[in-house]
């Protein structure tokens, strides 16, 4: 069926969007209105659905009158957007947020219903994955009564539908969120990374205007830092047969920081000022505190000539007057905290400093040690350059665009792309631009500018889905942002007291792109029918030089990730038989990975599942 309209989602870890077009315009892709209550007796449509999940208690559950267009029974259980971050700020052990990042947690089942983290709300606590599919499901209902209000029959087989992961992501998290996509009704979903968005969204802006903006040999540094986390990647532009072309050639970790630390961090400060001054707040004043920061912080970004922002913190008791206190955001506490404390002028040589390993730590969400945004752009440039100096290809993309300081090797930027709403604010894009020129020997690195800069990925996203169903646009050459590996015990004697070392050997080489496939010949694995058999698996991304069965005998450079399992069913050969089989990897066109082992002499394949993370 021919596709009609172009579909971008943006699941965010603080908020998600749709942006959508007709495949045959045009026009650039523009945002849902997304309906969504605003309150127990009132809705409203917003550009963006805060990713939040609010379980309200019975009584409130009862009382809510306002209903959205496509609930006709009984709603499902919590409240989705806007009003549930709000009103679930005030109860937070019913509120989920964060969703995303629990998605990406090496140490949880993304199935498990395990949020609100720490609350105690038992039968009624979802799973990340379940939470991800009630965003996804709201925004489609939204996108179908968007159709239906213009009169036509919603068909999810006429759209092409794009959604965003972070380029960091894992397998386990990619596939989850591809499942959550599926289980809410989006068929067909094809992931894109972020920072991919975010660029298509740039050349969508410039149309053919773009090619002026970039040379080859450039390479553009897409610096992303949204509500709740901070993404790097890197695209190197080359030209062939006279066109300009686009090569992404690293990216970097999932690091859990953002402007939500940022409203936090002020929110202390502010705090501890007022327990100074002998005014002590309770936690909802400090609730009040935060949502007041964040928009001082906006508003002082916005206004360069204003000094102060006033902030009142009311009571809930009776005498409302009597009991508000009174403070104010300076412009001296906000370049304090945000510029030098977030965007601080550290050297290129200066990382992240690392978590202090104690006995006992408590579970949770990996939150980034270091705040210092700019100490986690130099440890990303470094390993990019470890990343590229392993593959010869990748060498020549980058040229001599390599720095070297104090025997710190590094990638060097020649553009920037910012992307996320925490780069709404001009002066923390100034110092940022300022800190990549100081690690340039002085020479500034230029701004690729960009607009809409919370709403951007999704659009990108849509315009990304237009190329597909088109054919026509430029197309940025990706595959997979790791290489993965699988883990091997060694053949050796027994030793007492000895665990026999793990070998890593390469089955998906990083770059490996859409509809492709691998094979691990020379090595093959003997399973017996009926019983399941457990493989360790590996991913990195600063090994791009490896190849289909590299050994990996140093695992400082790569990460556990999940266990595979596969079981040969008895029904399909005999039981209990003996059966050598190879694997052999596959990138499908949905841009998801599959393994599968493979009974050469027969060609029967049996496909290998990711289990829960390796604890």
């Amino acid at each position: 069926m021919e596709k009609r309209y172009a579909l971008g989602i943006d699941l965010g870890t603080s908020n998600s969007a749709l942006a959508w077009c007709v495949a045959s315009e045009q026009r650039s892709p523009q945002v849902l209105s997304v309906p969504q209550l605003l309150s127990f007796q009132a809705t409203g449509e917003k550009e963006t659905l805060a990713s939040s999940l609010y379980l309200p208690l019975e009584q409130e559950q009862n009382s809510t009158s306002a209903r959205l267009p496509w609930e006709n029974g009984n709603r499902p259980d919590g409240i989705v957007g806007e009003f549930a971050r709000a009103h679930g700020a005030l109860l937070p052990e019913r509120l989920v947020t964060s969703a995303k990042s629990w998605l990406c947690n090496a140490h949880i089942n993304p199935e498990d219903p395990l949020l609100p983290w720490k609350s105690e709300l038992g039968e009624r606590k979802i799973s990340p994955f379940a939470a991800s599919q009630r965003y996804l499901d709201h925004l489609r209902q939204a996108f179908e009564q968007m159709l239906a209000a213009r009169g036509e029959q919603p068909d999810m087989a006429k759209c092409e539908v794009i959604l965003t992961v972070p380029a960091s992501f894992d397998e386990v998290a990619r596939i989850h969120t591809h499942m959550a996509a599926e289980a809410a009704g989006w068929d067909g979903v094809t992931l894109l990374e972020e920072q991919q968005a975010a660029f298509y969204h740039w050349i969508d802006l410039c149309g053919e205007g773009w090619r002026q903006q970039v040379s080859p040999g450039d390479i553009v540094l897409i610096c992303d830092v949204g509500g709740g986390t901070a993404d790097f990647s890197l695209v190197a532009v080359t030209e062939q047969e006279g066109q300009l072309q686009l090569e992404r050639i690293s990216v970097g970790d999932h690091i859990l920081l953002g402007g939500d630390n940022m409203d936090l961090a002020l929110a202390y400060t502010l705090k501890a000022e007022l327990d100074n001054q002998g005014k002590k707040i309770d936690n909802w004043q400090f609730l009040s505190l935060v949502h007041s920061c964040r928009i001082g912080k906006e508003k002082l970004f916005a206004e360069p000539t204003l000094e102060e922002f006033p902030i009142s913190l009311p009571s809930r008791g009776s005498s409302l007057f009597a009991r508000t206190i009174t403070t104010q955001l300076t412009r001296e506490v906000l370049d304090r905290i945000l510029l030098d404390g977030f965007f601080p002028h550290s050297g290129i040589d200066e990382h992240p400093l690392r978590k202090r390993q104690i006995g006992l730590r408590e579970f949770g969400l990996d939150y980034a040690a270091d705040p210092a945004l700019s100490k986690h752009l130099a440890q990303f440039l470094a390993r990019s350059w470890q990343n590229v100096h392993s593959n010869e290809q990748l060498q020549s993309l980058v040229g001599e665009r390599i720095g070297d300081v104090r025997e710190t090797r590094f990638l060097r930027p020649s553009a920037v792309l910012f992307n996320g709403g925490v780069f709404k604010a001009d002066p923390l894009r100034r110092r940022m631009l300022d800190i990549l020129a100081y690690w340039n020997g002085g020479d500034a690195v230029r701004e690729l500018a960009g607009s809409h800069f919370d709403l951007a990925v999704a659009k990108g996203a849509a315009s990304f889905a237009r190329i597909r169903i088109t054919g026509q646009g430029i197309r940025i050459k990706a595959g997979t942002a790791r290489s993965y590996y699988i883990g091997l015990e060694s053949s050796m004697p027994a030793v007492p007291g000895f665990v026999p070392p793990i070998k890593a050997v390469c089955v998906v080489p990083q770059g490996m792109e859409e509809g492709s496939e691998a094979a691990l010949t020379g090595q093959e694995f003997g399973l017996v029918t009926g019983e399941p058999v457990e493989f360790r698996f590996f991913s990195s991304s600063i090994r791009a030089g490896d190849q289909v069965g590299t050994i990996v005998d140093d695992q400082n450079d790569i990460e556990e990730t999940a266990q595979l399992e596969v079981t040969l069913p008895p029904a399909e050969v005999k039981a209990g038989e003996f059966i050598p089989v190879s694997l052999h990897s596959v990138i499908t066109e949905l841009g998801t990975l599959e393994l599968w082992m493979r009974h050469q002499p027969s060609g029967k394949q049996w496909k290998v599942e990711f289990n829960v993370r390796t604890q």
